[in-house]
């Protein structure tokens, strides 16, 4: 059996991204709004991921999908046949796993996403 975990330190550098982005973005929009205080959208952007990640971070560091046999399985009992999957791809530190039906799904905050994607690739028929 094969576990994937998600990484503390990927869903940290995530969301210091996502800071990054919402603190320009609520600046911006001050900006266009014609506020004088634009300086203020910093600290509201900061505050707003800030306080997303530290309400998600139990329900999403908890997250483990693995392959056992033939099955790759995850939270909610999603479990995709191996031999379903079509594409597997890596896109940050999330990999993304296609079925043949067009199902999607995202294992999230992986430390090493190519090594995750590898592992599936190779496990499947």
């Amino acid at each position: 059996m094969t576990k994937f975990t998600a990484d503390r330190t990927a869903y940290l550098r995530n969301h210091a991204w996502l800071a990054g982005l919402g603190m320009a973005g609520a600046m911006a929009v001050l900006w266009v709004m014609g506020n004088p205080y634009i300086w203020t959208g910093a600290p509201a952007g900061l505050a707003a991921i800030a306080l997303r990640g530290w309400y998600l971070a139990s329900e999403e560091l908890g997250v483990v999908w693995q392959i056992d046999g033939a099955t790759l399985s995850g939270p909610a009992g999603r479990s995709i046949p191996l031999s379903q999957i079509e594409t597997v791809r890596t896109l940050g530190s999330f990999v993304q796993v296609i079925t043949r039906s067009g199902d999607k799904y995202l294992i999230k905050y992986q430390a090493d996403p190519a090594a995750t994607a590898t592992a599936i690739e190779r496990a499947r028929p």
